[in-house]
């Protein structure tokens, strides 16, 4: 599995991992480590030394850096070089040029640059048993998701069809079968319950628009004030995901919350503006809040923010509303995305009677 280190401050970075002994043995041995157990993170120092002890520490995982750091280690070679450089610089205008999102830019270079990193070599000398053997390594051995395999492939399947224009390397190559995996869903009152946990009125204001419309953190951190149409009762979404606009709903009760959140804070350009003037408050704030109100309210299921939008559908669903207007609320492009939710609603299930009920 991946290993993110990200900056904390310009004194701390941040590390995380999927959790196993063995990680935590390894960073145990940086001086100056800290754990912080309430976002179950490592804190080490943001010094030379740490870095490279980190580097030479995980070396043999994979290694994501958050793009805001300018960090790496011996193996990074390949990527500074002038010919690597220019194919990642080709392959991100190319991909502004066809529309697609900051988001998928940044996911899309970033499989490129593991890819490169992974073979030291130029995906021009690559061929297509390079790209299964990466695949295979990437599902064998560090254990990712299919999901996540599927979106290298993507994004090696555009190198070579869209910049190389060598397509036939990635052509009849077998993707990995989808995972048929169910979303966490929150009971109505585990809702409640983390809702009402929260005090701070800019965390409230966060959290009851997220679930009360059905948002994707990334849309909630980038909503502005004038996007908030109280005569109309909904909520404007602009360039989500997939770059289209919406509207969804916009709860009375979330208005409410709103209006108190608004009193009490100076609003600029953005509706939940961040630390930094002009800026607005970061997905990993939001996540935070998120799981600090989960465990003020003594949440144990494994939900992340995105529940609180899986828990609005399914709710809904719950309540009669017809799958297609969800659809539509969602943003979803095909319906079968959103039929999902028809397998964890308790909808119909909830009225079937157990056999063992009748025998005991």
């Amino acid at each position: 599995m991946v290993v993110h280190i990200q900056e904390e401050d310009e004194d701390e970075l941040v590390i995380k991992f999927e959790y196993s002994s063995e990680r935590v043995k390894k960073v145990k041995k940086i001086a100056g480590k800290r754990w912080c157990p309430e976002e179950r993170v490592w804190i080490i120092p943001y010094t030379e030394e740490a870095i490279n002890k980190f580097f030479n520490l995980f070396s043999n995982e994979e290694i994501v850096v958050d793009k805001s750091l300018n960090i790496g280690n011996a193996s990074d070679n390949i990527l500074q070089s002038r010919s690597v450089k220019n194919l990642i610089e080709e392959m991100k205008e190319e991909i502004q040029l066809q529309g697609y999102s900051p988001k998928t830019i940044d996911v899309y270079l970033g499989h490129i640059k593991r890819f490169i990193k992974f073979h030291k070599k130029h995906p021009k000398k690559l061929k297509q048993k390079d790209v299964r053997k990466y695949l295979l390594v990437l599902l064998e051995q560090q254990k990712t998701s299919h999901s996540y395999a599927n979106q290298a492939l993507s994004a090696i399947k555009f190198l070579y069809k869209e910049v190389l224009q060598k397509e036939e390397v990635t052509f009849n190559l077998t993707r990995p079968k989808k995972e048929e995996k169910l979303p966490v869903v929150l009971s109505e009152q585990e809702v409640i319950k983390i809702l009402d946990s929260i005090d701070n009125y800019k965390h409230r204001a966060i959290l009851f628009l997220t679930y009360s419309a059905g948002l994707r953190v990334s849309e909630v951190v980038n909503l502005k004030a004038d996007d908030i149409d109280s005569d109309r009762m909904l909520v404007r979404v602009k360039q989500g995901k997939g770059r289209k606009d919406r509207y969804t709903l916009l709860s009375e009760k979330a208005l409410k919350v709103l209006r108190e959140y608004a009193k009490r804070y100076s609003l600029d350009e953005w509706l939940f503006p961040g630390g930094k003037k002009g800026k607005h408050l970061t997905e990993r704030s939001v996540q935070r809040v998120f799981k600090k109100a989960c465990r003020k309210a003594n949440i144990r299921k494994n939900v992340s923010i995105h529940s609180l939008r899986h828990s609005f559908a399914t709710h809904l669903l719950e309540n009669g509303v017809d799958l297609r207007y969800i659809q539509e609320l969602l943003g979803h492009k095909s319906s079968k995305t959103t039929e999902i939710y028809t397998h964890v609603s308790n909808k119909n299930i909830g009225n079937i009677r157990s056999p063992l009920d009748d025998l005991v």
